[in-house]
């Protein structure tokens, strides 16, 4: 076991292949179901189900699946999961399974989902296959709960479905258009600092170099 290969991919899911702020993945949920945070939370969960048990199931029949049909096993795959993922909701979350359904249903087409069962799942074994899985779903989530708070504040003056005293609600910003500025904005958001910490990095390692790595061999050529 890699300990350091499961550090790399539980954190890339989160931080550097971000599926929302990073990979620009999964636009269409994002905008949808993040009109609040209790929405946005359901979908994540959803979503992160069906990432991780069909990445589970495409690294196990990796070898089996023939090169030429992959695509239509893996949709079926994740349509079993995401079948499972319908019961239970309509099953015990009923009034929330009528407002999500149709986006749901979208989840076999995610090509969040897709693009890890191809690039991630069928060439990685099973246990990293299941961190990529929950590392992606865990972003994603994230994501989607940060989209669903601004909105929910700025749309309906609330919190989690708690409305915040003395805070009006602003008409027009629960449309769709406000929820593409504020998705907008995060994403840039979330770059600036990742692009800031990775400088902050860079100049940490580099002024830790030892004088030999370094500057040594600067002073060597200066006399030279």
């Amino acid at each position: 076991m890699d300990k350091t290969k499961i550090k790399e991919t539980f954190l890339g899911g989160i931080i550097r292949n971000n599926p929302t702020f990073v990979l620009v993945l999964g636009t269409c949920p994002t905008i949808a179901m993040t009109t609040s945070l209790f929405q946005a939370f359901a979908m994540g969960i959803a979503t992160t189900f069906v990432l991780i048990f069909s990445n589970l199931f495409v690294s196990l029949l990796r070898d089996l699946i023939p090169d030429k049909v992959r695509i239509p096993c893996y949709i079926v795959i994740i349509s079993t999961f995401v079948i499972i993922v319908q019961m239970v909701m309509q099953k015990f979350m009923p009034d929330l399974y009528t407002t999500m359904r149709a986006f749901i249903a979208l989840i076999v087409v995610n090509c969040i989902i897709l693009a890890r069962a191809e690039s991630f799942a069928s060439c990685n074994k099973p246990l990293y296959s299941m961190i990529d899985g929950f590392s992606i779903g865990l972003g994603f989530t994230g994501a989607l709960c940060l989209i669903g708070i601004v909105r929910e504040f700025f749309a309906g003056g609330a919190f989690a479905g708690m409305k915040i005293p003395g805070f009006p609600a602003m008409s027009g910003t629960g449309a769709s258009a406000f929820g593409f500025i504020v998705f907008g904005c995060m994403m840039a958001l979330f770059n600036f600092v990742i692009q800031k910490v990775n400088e902050r990095k860079e100049k940490m390692k580099a002024a830790s170099l030892p004088l030999s790595g370094g500057k040594a061999e600067r002073l060597g050529e200066v006399q030279v």
